[in-house]
């Protein structure tokens, strides 16, 4: 038909071919083993900046699976890669090892029906090992893909983690150099794929003074009040919708008595935007408050026993990063997800694509199929109905192959 897509003609032969339907035959069938891999992992803890357990158990995983070149890079990161036919580009297919939640949670999972809960079980637990069914499905199959496959799980993506596993690969690992496009299997939820990257800078700021009794040194400088002019001015920044730019003041702490003047306050800031350069531009205002504020605090109390300091720490940088909308990747996403009846519709988020499309890579986030609520709460839970599962998988690895490319599908 003149002016179809012709991601969309590449879709269609290879789910009607028949290695695709043997692949899927295979999700199916071994989905309760899908299912005992997601409690297997959650079960077993992920802190942020500690996932090493867990990563270990997961390269046994990879191992056991017949990858090759197995391995924990110099930041926690596991890889093996399934060799294509083609010798050339390389296509990362990713999850995040860790999760939200701090040493100790009760990662414990509990199943009722079709339902598990447990924190971090979709987020990304659940990514981890629908990845390794993919790699089993296309085994089975006899799939070869002309693209060589990383299945990677990566570790620092949640939080002050930033990014920094996913960075490392793109930055300092082997393959850097070969990637061809990046999918990061992220949450269960298929309708939609993030296509753009929200940048953003967090900032721990720490405001120093003398001290004081409250009553009996009042009118001396106090850090809580140049703290709270700067929670104030930030406040009233105007902000474009588009691109789409945020602020907040999260975290405050400090203080030691409530009669006395603080020695040392802290606030936490988070700044985000779809562009970077709007972002370099709130960074800079919001440094320039801080001083501003400062100076205010100095000017208008009593500087004799020391004046108010402010230290600024950056303690998040995450990178913005849009990318051409009609790139082969997000193409072959949009024609798979549309042939499985879901919705493709690009969206913006904070996920390990940012780092690739920051440098110009394709690069996605796509779901790994079911559904799932409450992310980054204690009741997070996922839904593993096989059905509505396979179907979310068998979108996903359409999207795989048909930007790995493949003759076998």
């Amino acid at each position: 038909m003149a002016g179809r897509d012709p991601w969309r003609a590449t879709v269609d032969r290879i789910v009607a071919g028949p290695a695709f339907a043997a692949a899927v035959a295979t999700l199916r069938a071994e989905h309760e083993r899908t299912v005992e891999d997601i409690v297997r992992l959650t079960e077993i803890p992920a802190p942020p900046f500690a996932e090493e357990v867990r990563a270990r158990a997961y390269m046994a995983m990879l191992a056991d699976h017949g990858l090759d070149d197995v391995e924990m890079d110099g930041v926690g990161n596991v890889m093996g890669l399934r060799r294509g036919t083609g010798n050339g580009p390389l296509v990362v297919v990713a999850a995040h090892l860790d999760t939200v939640f701090p040493a100790g949670t009760d990662v414990t999972v509990r199943r009722e029906g079709t339902k598990l809960f447990a924190p971090g079980v979709g987020d990304d637990t659940r990514s981890l090992a629908v990845n390794l069914a993919l790699v089993r499905a296309m085994d089975a199959a006899g799939i070869r893909t002309e693209a060589d496959l990383l299945i990677l799980g990566d570790v620092g993506e949640e939080g002050l983690g930033d990014l920094r596993g996913v960075r490392h690969v793109f930055r300092e690992g082997r393959y850097r150099d070969r990637v061809k496009a990046f999918l990061t299997v992220d949450f269960p939820e298929m309708n939609g794929i993030t296509v753009a990257g929200v940048g953003s800078r967090r900032y721990r700021v720490t405001f120093r003074g003398p001290g004081g009794h409250s009553w009996m040194d009042f009118g001396r400088v106090s850090p809580m009040q140049a703290m709270a002019t700067t929670v104030v001015a930030l406040g009233r920044l105007a902000v474009p919708e588009d691109p789409r730019t945020t602020l907040a003041a999260t975290v405050v702490s400090g203080g030691t008595s409530i009669n006395a003047i603080p020695h040392t306050v802290t606030l936490q800031v988070d700044l985000r935007s779809e562009d970077a350069g709007e972002l370099a531009r709130l960074d800079a205002r919001f440094r320039s408050i801080v001083t501003e504020a400062v100076a205010a605090e100095n000017a208008a109390r009593d500087t004799g026993a020391g004046p108010v300091t402010a230290d600024l720490d950056l303690v998040g940088d995450r990178e913005a990063g849009r990318q051409d909308p009609g790139n082969d990747l997000i193409r072959a996403a949009t024609a798979a997800l549309g042939r499985f009846g879901f919705d493709a519709t690009g969206s913006s988020g904070s996920t390990d694509a940012n780092v690739p499309i920051s440098l110009g890579i394709p690069a996605i986030r796509i779901g790994s199929g079911g559904h799932g609520g409450l992310a980054h709460t204690l009741d997070e839970w996922i839904d593993v109905e096989p059905e509505e599962s396979v179907r979310g998988m068998s979108a996903t690895l359409a999207t795989i192959l048909a930007i790995a490319g493949t003759s076998d599908a």
